[in-house]
């Protein structure tokens, strides 16, 4: 396609490596793949299920944690009539 070889990736790798450092590579790598990753889901939308997914199980866990304190709390009460 664009006549990218095995011989000219290596050739660029290895400038990157030279500009960069080998720990710096890691990092720009990392960022590139989130970046790509948030493109695409911002694309076909997918951030926005798994983020309302996210705050249903949030909401579902606090309403539980109340539900929780308040029988407790009726509890409680019950033994100091007893």
């Amino acid at each position: 396609m664009f006549g990218i070889g095995l011989p000219e990736l290596l050739l660029i790798f290895g400038v990157l490596l030279l500009l960069f450092g080998a720990k710096k590579l890691p990092e720009i790598g990392r960022g590139l793949g989130e970046g790509i990753r948030s493109f695409k889901s911002s694309i076909s939308g997918e951030e926005e299920k798994e983020q309302k997914v996210v705050e249903t199980k949030e909401i579902e866990a606090e309403v539980k944690k109340d539900n929780n304190k308040e029988e407790i709390k009726t509890e409680n009460k019950e033994n100091v009539k007893a």
